[in-house]
């Protein structure tokens, strides 16, 4: 049996720390991370940053989570008050498919707002997301909305087809 996928947080610049301590202990962990330029006085190069920072994603057993909470930088599972949610499969797999495209990635900023789309063609065909024009760049926003986190990726307009919203059922009459 798979466990469930869970948001573990995590100190900051502890995620891949963690991750490494996770995969030791024999648990299945998930690090998003993207490719990012960092320029400093003297030279510019590329790093790998996570894409939630502060965040991981690892498959437990919630009847048994002491062996992730004892890791050193585990902050905690999120949860809703004391009762841990776990995250969708479908959303850590739609953050794998974005990260596997090979097609620029980054953070970005949850959106509650925007149209939603499914992507018919491209390394991407099959997620669904939110869509953004950014500086005539079109973007898919793929979001985690247990994190309030989202990850952008660029796209082709041609790729999408807009998801309808869903009709919302007839009133009922009653006849007095």
């Amino acid at each position: 049996m798979m466990h469930p996928w869970y948001a573990v947080h995590v100190q900051s610049r502890f995620e891949k720390t963690a991750a490494l301590m996770l995969r030791e202990k024999g648990l299945e962990e998930f690090l998003p991370l993207c490719r990012t330029r960092r320029q400093w006085s003297d030279r510019v190069k590329e790093l790998e940053q996570p894409v939630f920072p502060g965040y991981l994603f690892c498959r437990i057993d919630i009847n048994d989570r002491l062996p992730v909470l004892i890791i050193p930088g585990v902050i905690g599972i999120v949860s809703a008050g004391k009762t841990p949610i776990s995250v969708s499969e479908d959303e850590v797999e739609a953050v794998r498919a974005v990260l596997r495209s090979g097609l620029p990635a980054m953070p970005w900023p949850r959106l509650s707002a925007g149209t939603p789309v499914l992507i018919e063609h491209g390394p991407l065909a099959g997620i669904s997301g939110v869509v953004l024009d950014v500086n005539k760049k079109f973007r898919l926003i793929v979001s985690v909305p247990l994190l309030q986190r989202s990850v952008a990726v660029e796209i082709e307009r041609e790729w999408v087809r807009p998801i309808p919203p869903p009709t919302k059922p007839a009133p009922e009459r009653s006849v007095w």
